[in-house]
């Protein structure tokens, strides 16, 4: 879903500030040879897999409304009727923005995305989403978020949201899960120099189809102290009231504490450390960016409603990390969205590389989960490196929900992807990715490591249309579902 950028563009005037508007409809079609698409050990099938895919991409730039789209149909065809059905049908969309709906007061965030995942994180993992694999399901997301902010006396900033956020997925053993959270929050400054205080009150509901409603109000007082220009730090303390371990709610103290360190605009670290009913929380993030490279770190523990999931508004790690390394170049969000994905089809880059795969829970889960990144951008050569490490325990041991937590209490994973691309002529590229993924839980049947080497070589054919021809070895490693397989894929784009 990482085409390059727009061809057909068209500024909009009229009041106010232009509107830029870009829409890019494409097609495409992949031809795959695989020597088994069913992904076992015993009794491989060789296969010819034809997908056709159309899509649009429309980005909009306006003065009330900023937003991004793209969505894709995907049409799955197998010559030797291998699959239950001979044809599939898979939609991906990745979709984005804002709406002001009254001036510099009331705004809508909305954002949405759909794509292939895993089921289990014990189950058959799959590299390409054409191999017939049960342990795969199309999942979706969905938030609106309207909220409005502003000023009270000049003295006193406030801001109201309520979001809506839903998850589904067409899995039989999956859980839908819908979350309503609401909060209001209120600052300002003291007659103290560079001392500032915060409030907040939140209430969150948490429904899945296949297990038990939770309910969470948090209520948290905080200050803040401006050390320098540039370093920040905080304290806040609080009663949170939740029903994630009991049936029925009950109340806790929470506190905690973090700060805000940026020594130039390349460089951002924060840190948080906080008691919760559970125990310990905690949030680091670390960024720094040169004019050819991009570091970045996340480590995490907190409460999670669906682990791993697709994030709204990013189209992958390797997308996420140049969109950050890019913003001294173009610091307009959409504008350098389409920045970012000409560059990825330039060099032949894929956007979406995964290194863990996602887990459908049915129930509030606890996570700790560890992120580290790296890109560096040559004249000819682009170089990415991704680590994941994550560790997930479901905290609502009530729930009858039935996931991988009915049959282990932890799921670990980790995992990391290198990828190298190389300019071979201003129109063609060569990309190699190689990735590695390690999971297990509490029994010695859930350990699985998969390994998969991908080289494509990709170039443009006339001035619209993008061409592409990749080799692919993948070997999974398991007690229960181990296999290997080989394929050629060649594919044709075309952007109108």
């Amino acid at each position: 879903m990482a085409s390059a950028g727009a061809y057909g563009q068209e500024a909009v005037s009229g009041a106010g500030p232009e509107t830029r508007v870009s829409i890019v409809p494409r097609v495409s079609i992949t031809e795959t040879l695989t020597d088994n698409v069913r992904l076992t050990s015993t009794g491989q099938q060789a296969e010819q897999i034809t997908e056709t895919s159309a899509g649009i991409r429309i980005s909009i730039n306006g003065a009330k409304l900023k937003t991004f789209f793209d969505y894709s149909l995907r049409n799955v065809m197998y010559a030797q009727s291998s699959s239950p059905d001979s044809t599939q049908y898979q939609n991906g969309l990745n979709t984005f923005g804002t709406l002001e709906m009254v001036d510099h007061w009331a705004f809508v965030d909305f954002s949405g995305a759909i794509s292939q995942q895993a089921v289990s994180a014990f189950g058959t993992q799959s590299i390409d989403n054409t191999s017939i694999n049960a342990n795969r399901a199309e999942v979706s997301n969905y938030r609106l978020s309207p909220y409005v902010r502003g000023r009270l006396g000049g003295l006193v900033s406030y801001e109201a949201r309520y979001t809506r956020t839903v998850t589904s997925s067409d899995a039989v053993a999956g859980s839908n899960v819908a979350t309503s959270d609401g909060i209001v929050k209120i600052s300002g400054d003291s007659s103290f120099r560079n001392l500032g205080w915060s409030a907040d009150a939140s209430q969150q509901d948490v429904n899945y189809s296949a297990g038990r409603p939770t309910e969470a109000d948090r209520l948290n007082l905080g200050l803040s102290y401006l050390v320098t220009p540039q370093f920040i730090v905080s304290a806040n303390a609080g009663r949170e009231a939740n029903n994630y371990t009991s049936f029925d709610k009950q109340s806790y103290d929470t506190s905690g504490f973090g700060m805000n360190w940026s020594p130039s605009e390349m460089t951002k670290l924060s840190a948080s450390l906080s008691h919760r009913s559970f125990g310990d929380a905690h949030s680091l993030n670390f960024a720094h960016r040169t004019a050819r490279t991009a570091w970045t770190y996340t480590d995490s523990k907190d409460i999670v409603v669906t682990p791993n999931q697709i994030g709204f508004a990013s189209l992958g790690s390797i997308y996420d990390i140049l969109f950050s390394q890019f913003a001294s170049i173009e610091p307009n969000p959409l504008a350098r969205a389409q920045l970012v994905n000409a560059f990825l089809q330039a060099n032949g880059v894929s956007p979406n590389t995964s290194v863990i795969s996602s887990v459908l829970t049915s129930a509030v889960s606890l996570q700790r989960r560890q992120d580290l990144s790296f890109a560096l951008l040559g004249v000819r050569d682009t170089i990415t490196f991704i680590a994941t490490r994550g560790e997930i325990s479901r905290l609502d041991i009530l729930s009858t929900g039935v996931d991988d937590f009915t049959t282990s209490s932890l799921v670990r994973q980790r995992g990391f992807s290198v990828s190298y691309a190389h300019r071979l002529t201003p129109d063609y590229s060569l990309s190699i990715l190689a990735s590695q993924q390690n999971t297990s839980g509490d029994l010695s049947l859930q350990a699985t490591t998969l390994r998969s080497l991908n080289a494509n070589v990709t170039g443009k054919v006339g001035k619209r249309a993008t061409v592409s021809v990749g080799l692919r070895h993948v070997v999974s490693s398991s007690d229960t579902s181990p296999y290997v397989e080989n394929a050629i894929i060649g594919s044709l784009n075309v952007q109108f």
